[in-house]
């Protein structure tokens, strides 16, 4: 599952991500093969942290199992 992480709150990625132009059709981020297509991935701290992302709008995405 894919979150959106803001300060002291975390949101759905369809809250965010339907304005988004890079975007799917369904408003969701582009994740494919285990991988943010429209952002970069952010060094983990330590190995119980998820995986983290970058979205080029500027949002920190996590992907939570």
């Amino acid at each position: 599952m894919l979150v959106i992480l803001m300060d002291e709150q975390i949101l759905a990625p369809e809250q965010v991500c339907q304005s988004c132009l890079l975007a799917d059709r369904s408003g969701q981020p582009r994740w494919r093969g285990g991988q943010l297509r429209c952002g970069q991935a952010i060094r983990k701290l330590t190995q119980q942290q998820p995986d983290q992302y970058e979205c080029v709008m500027g949002f920190r995405i996590a992907h939570i199992e």
